[in-house]
């Protein structure tokens, strides 16, 4: 008799839909200080919550005994991009407790990967609410929902579009902020959040539009430049990618391109504790590079733009290194010779 009782299972549309009902009732309700039945209400729809959130992660990671079912992966994604329920569980997510913010957490992580109709609708709908972005960033305020919000930015920066949003952001300069708390959990989190120059360089700098390699060469510097990001910077040009990767730009058709390169390039040949490779590419490459400066101008006179060049000049010329440059060093000298092209 039992089994003519049992509660038919609820279909992963359906899960999405009860999950957005129960998280407006959470976000509404979860402030109030009212009498003891009242709280106790609450309580059970907060138990609830907790399962149905619990019931979406099996759903999309399946579970002991079961695998995800890609047809009900797809229902549910659908469903919860069709309506806010996204940005529901985001507000939400400092009122849930641990467990229902970890299960959240693979929930969203999960989503950015699925497809519907062979499309990451992930990626539209956080196109269409970049908003959200300056929600689950600036968690990193908050040290109670820190670690959570940082996995769910990581998460959503995997999507080109969202990348580019956070890089051109204010977020930006609130990073240097974040990765300097004492507290060192959250730090470490900030740190692999903040896969800032990987992404940067092959997303924005070594990108084939103009506009986006333009703007990014341009904040790279207005950063670096800045006295509150001097432990950054030095980390930044204390790597021969980087440098390379700057060495390339300078040799840009685009003349701002080229000129906003260079005041990120200087920063390189003016660091006193230079990385033993970087020298030995400088060094190797003395004397293209400074037939490569001795011809670079503007179009227009610059006072500052001639005696930062002439410095960079002087101290690629008095470059000294430990090391002689061998057959070994070959594939240093191939990707930087071709600068005085």
């Amino acid at each position: 008799m039992k089994g003519l009782f049992k509660t038919k299972p609820k279909t992963p549309a359906e899960l999405v839909i009860l999950t957005r009902e129960l998280l407006i009732y959470v976000e509404k309700n979860t402030e109030i200080r009212s009498v003891s039945v009242k709280k106790r209400e609450i309580l059970v729809q907060m138990a609830e919550l907790n399962k149905t959130i619990l019931e979406m992660r099996i759903v999309l990671y399946g579970s002991d005994q079961s695998e995800p079912n890609a047809d009900a992966c797809e229902q549910l994604t659908q469903e919860f991009f069709r309506e806010d329920t996204f940005r529901l569980l985001v507000v939400t997510l400092p009122k849930l407790n641990l467990g229902a913010r970890r299960d959240s957490t693979n929930i969203i992580a999960n989503l950015q990967r699925q497809r519907v109709n062979s499309k990451l609708i992930a990626c539209k709908y956080l196109e269409d609410n970049l908003d959200l972005m300056d929600i689950v960033i600036s968690g990193y305020e908050d040290s109670d929902i820190a670690l959570t919000y940082g996995a769910i930015s990581r998460e959503c920066i995997r999507h080109q579009s969202v990348a580019k949003y956070v890089l051109n952001s204010g977020h930006m300069k609130k990073f240097f902020v974040y990765l300097q708390n004492p507290n060192f959990d959250i730090a470490s989190d900030v740190q692999a959040t903040f896969k800032f120059f990987q992404e940067y360089n092959s997303q924005l700098l070594e990108s084939t539009s103009y506009i986006t390699k333009r703007h990014a060469v341009k904040l790279l510097g207005d950063m670096l430049l800045d006295r509150a990001n001097s432990s950054v910077m030095v980390r930044y040009v204390s790597s021969l990618n980087n440098m390379r990767i700057l060495m390339n730009l300078l040799r840009d058709s685009n003349k701002t391109i080229k000129f906003e390169s260079f005041h990120v390039f200087k920063l390189f040949v003016a660091n006193q504790h230079k990385p033993p490779e970087i020298t030995r590419v400088l060094v190797t490459n003395r004397n293209k590079l400074l037939r490569f400066f001795a011809d670079f101008t503007l179009e227009k006179a610059n006072e500052q733009f001639e005696a930062d060049k002439s410095h960079v000049m002087r101290e690629i010329a008095m470059l000294e290194s430990n090391d002689r440059p061998s057959t070994d060093d070959s594939d240093d000298c191939e990707s930087t010779s071709s600068i005085s092209s």
